[in-house]
């Protein structure tokens, strides 16, 4: 059975740091790096940007350990010559109070916390599922991008005019070694969508929506499943997923046998005050 341990901690950590880190070199290999990605390895620290994708998830530190407080001005002069104010990501017992109160002196400071959970695929119950015929799940065609980006930027609100980038995004990852999209479907009617990144033994549960007007239905919770048996016939001993903490996501991962491992903070720059 597996148990948190300061060794999960880090392989989950790593788990999620790769798979990103996976994406954004995807993304760069596009022809001309159209969303300007760059990738730093700074001490321990791994600096992700992308100048057209201003999003904190682009923009970030992962990785960091108080052994890099030596280094955060240069991490920080890396996005500062960009135009880009970056968040770092801490994980209790990888990241001390050292670390913490660098970045306070440096202006930065708590400003939210990302829950990450764990599960071996191998013990994790299948759970009941829902009434044949009422939802499917099935692999994402090459072709379904534009579907992908538009259950992706809908679910969370962002405007129309970013299905075509987000499709183009995800699509260089179709084929790509370690990378499945699902589509989840009820009736014949698309309405939720995941991605899974599969290497190493661990399964990243790295992207999941569901439409709003399709939620409560049970897709979020099925796509999950479809992932763990995933993980669990490619021979994976460890699945990982990042949610809000508590939330309708949380519940779910709970309820297919997932449990918490650690909450990680997020730290972000103070805002100026206006002058006056």
């Amino acid at each position: 059975m597996l148990l948190p341990s300061y060794e999960l901690t880090e392989r989950i950590e790593r788990a999620e740091t790769e798979a990103l880190l996976d994406r954004m070199e995807a993304i760069r290999s596009r022809p001309g790096n159209p969303e300007a990605v760059e990738v730093a390895r700074i001490g321990g620290a791994v600096c992700f940007y992308s100048r057209t994708m201003p999003w904190p998830s682009f923009n970030t530190v992962k990785g960091v350990r108080s052994a890099d407080v030596a280094r955060l001005d240069e991490i920080l002069d890396f996005y500062r010559s960009r135009g880009r104010k970056p968040q770092f990501e801490l994980v209790p017992a990888l990241a001390g109070p050292e670390l913490a109160e660098a970045l306070a002196d440096r202006g930065f400071y708590a400003s939210g916390s990302h829950a990450s959970l764990f599960a071996d695929p191998g013990e994790a119950p299948a759970g009941e599922r829902p009434p044949s015929g009422s939802i499917e799940i099935r692999r994402l065609r090459e072709d379904e991008f534009e579907t992908y980006g538009t259950i992706h930027c809908r679910s969370f609100g962002l405007p129309d005019n970013g299905i075509a980038p987000v499709a183009e995004n995800n699509r260089v990852l179709h084929g790509r070694p370690g990378w499945s999209f699902y589509l989840g479907l009820t009736g014949d009617r698309p309405a939720a969508a995941a991605v899974l990144r599969a290497a190493d033994g661990v399964g990243s549960l790295t992207f999941a929506a569901t439409l709003p007007e399709y939620r409560g239905l049970g897709l979020h919770r099925e796509l999950l499943l479809a992932r763990l048996e995933e993980t669990r016939r490619l021979g994976g001993r460890l699945l990982v997923g990042q949610c809000a903490y508590l939330s309708r996501s949380h519940r779910n991962m709970e309820r297919i046998g997932m449990r918490l491992a650690y909450v990680r903070s997020t730290w972000t720059e103070r805002r100026q005050p206006p002058s006056t």
